[in-house]
């Protein structure tokens, strides 16, 4: 079959067949690589190329992509499918395919993208490739292992308050200081996006679960993610860092991230906490809720700090240094905090 497009999470896969004989038997897990044909555009009109470009879909065109989660608040809820159904949808822009369960009222008049399942793609043997650890090998956590970098934990009160930027302008700060700068960004959905911004604001690498060849860390066990994290720390202490900064996708109260700040063993790799929020109600709930973990944030930072207003009330109501996005770029500043 010519001209499918390729999505970023099926980069680790070069050489395949198509089964289209047990596209109606054959029940997927999350990863499963198959090829997929465009119904009807909705919410996404392209998906991410394996070169980290947007690849423009339209109705008759094929790609290649896994079947995946997503718990994404302000986006789509999802899930890998338990039995056949005509019509999937794009749960992300990376490649995840499954069957929507809930999205965000913002997207009630477009809906999501509707495919059909061609087939599975398969391996010599005829076994349906699965993209997860697909040439990689994974590496089982070390929670005694000896680190020479400190970590900082990017967290956010919730989806969309501002941790990326956060963790981006850390990096840049960092790179300031003439550090060597890692980044990780260890749960969320596969998309190149939050990688390239971070890298290109300074971390001298950035890498994330995807490069494990998940689709999507939702519902994935504590232990199947401190494995991606330590796959991903391995990867990036080849150019031996001298900090690295771990971003966690979503908010403190979603279930993944919720059991990661409650795992000791985890928490005990961490340096310094940083608390991204879009208002100061979540700030106060965040402090909150990291403080009875011992974990009571360094920095805070995220959409709040664009309102003069509600910076000031923080202030009023804490003692923890807030930041700006100026204020990471500024050295007298950053050098301060971040000694």
């Amino acid at each position: 079959m010519k001209n499918i497009k390729r999505s970023i999470i099926t980069k680790s896969v070069n050489d395949y067949k198509i089964n289209r004989k047990i596209r109606t038997s054959y029940i997927p897990k999350a990863g499963d690589v198959a090829i997929f044909e465009i119904l009807e555009i909705g919410k996404h009109k392209a998906v991410q190329g394996i070169n980290g470009n947007n690849n423009y879909i339209f109705p008759g065109d094929k790609i290649l992509a896994v079947f995946g989660t997503r718990y994404a608040t302000a986006q789509f809820e999802g899930y890998v499918p338990k039995k056949h159904h005509s019509k999937y949808q794009i749960l992300g822009q990376g490649g995840v395919i499954g069957v929507l369960e809930s999205m965000h009222a913002k997207f009630e008049d477009i809906g999501a993208t509707q495919v059909k399942l061609i087939g599975y793609a398969v391996n010599e043997e005829g076994n349906v490739i699965n993209s997860i650890y697909n040439g990689v090998e994974s590496k089982p956590f070390k929670a005694n292992k000896k680190r020479n970098y400190k970590i900082y934990l990017s967290l956010g009160a919730s989806m969309d308050s501002g941790k990326t930027t956060t963790a981006a302008f850390l990096s840049r700060g960092f790179r300031g200081q003439k550090k060597k700068v890692g980044f990780i960004k260890l749960t969320g959905t596969v998309y190149a996006k939050d990688c390239s911004f971070v890298r290109d604001c300074g971390a001298d690498t950035a890498i994330d679960f995807s490069y494990c060849g998940y689709p999507s860390t939702f519902l994935n066990t504590t232990k199947e993610i401190l494995t991606i994290l330590e796959t991903l720390l391995d990867r990036v202490e080849r150019i031996d860092p001298d900090v690295v900064v771990i971003e966690i996708a979503d908010g403190l109260l979603q279930k993944e991230t919720k059991a990661l700040i409650n795992h000791k063993p985890f928490m005990n790799l961490v340096d310094k906490v940083l608390l991204s929020c879009a208002d100061s109600l979540s700030v106060a709930n965040g402090i909150s809720i990291l403080s009875k973990l011992n974990h009571t944030p360094m920095v805070l930072s995220g959409m709040f700090t664009a309102s003069p207003l509600m910076i000031k009330e923080v202030k009023e109501n804490t003692k923890i240094p807030v930041l700006t996005l100026d204020d990471f770029m500024e050295p007298t500043t950053f050098n301060r905090i971040f000694k």
